[in-house]
């Protein structure tokens, strides 16, 4: 088990490293994003949800099509994987990159490195139930897209990704500053309280 946990450890110290090479003309946007996505000042969340509601409110203007906006979406990554890596240490300075920075920047590319592992998990057993229990993997796959059809179909698909959006910006700074844990107990304790209730009125 032990030799096992460290194979692992082994590995995920390696794809951190890996990652960490391949972002490092990007460490210093890394950074700046990463202290606005965990509200390090008050007024972040609101520039957030500023952002997203300009970008979207410009798109419901110019009303492009799929192809004009998948072809504008990669001309911009383009750019950016071109330019950034370039100007990033004009703009910051190079020479001002601590220890700390570093500490940080390996801390960010470990939990992109975990959270990739998580996804490749999650499909991974998503792929196992489909061999040991196909039944409830028919079942449950065509409830959840049946469920996302009915969303669709009730709300405006722009307003949908425009939520959808808003909200996974905002989601580290929840996540940092304790609310998704604060009201994750909030209603365990509430499903804990009607399980109670429903036990006494059976007994």
């Amino acid at each position: 088990m032990a030799e096992g946990d460290n194979k692992s450890a082994n590995m995920l110290a390696q794809e951190t490293a890996q990652l960490e090479e391949q972002l490092q003309g990007w460490g210093e946007v890394i950074l700046a994003g990463d202290r606005v996505l965990r509200w390090e000042k008050p007024w972040f969340p609101g520039a957030l949800i500023g952002a997203s509601t300009l970008l979207f409110t410009l798109i419901y203007y110019l009303d492009p099509s799929v192809l004009t906006g998948l072809s504008c979406a990669v001309m911009l990554l383009c750019l950016a994987d071109y330019l950034v890596p370039t100007l990033a240490p004009r703009v910051f300075g190079s020479n001002k990159w601590t220890s700390q920075q570093q500490q940080r920047f390996h801390e960010i590319c470990g939990n992109l490195v975990k959270t990739q592992r998580r996804v490749a998990g999650w499909w991974l057993r998503l792929c196992a139930l489909k061999e040991e229990k196909p039944k409830m993997y028919f079942a449950s796959v065509i409830s959840s897209l049946l469920a996302v059809a009915w969303i669709g179909q009730q709300v405006h698909n722009l307003f949908l990704t425009y939520l959808i959006v808003s909200f996974l910006l905002l989601l580290p700074g929840l996540n940092q500053h304790g609310v998704i844990t604060k009201y994750a107990s909030m209603a365990k304790r509430e499903i804990n309280k009607l399980l109670k209730q429903k036990e006494k009125k059976n007994e």
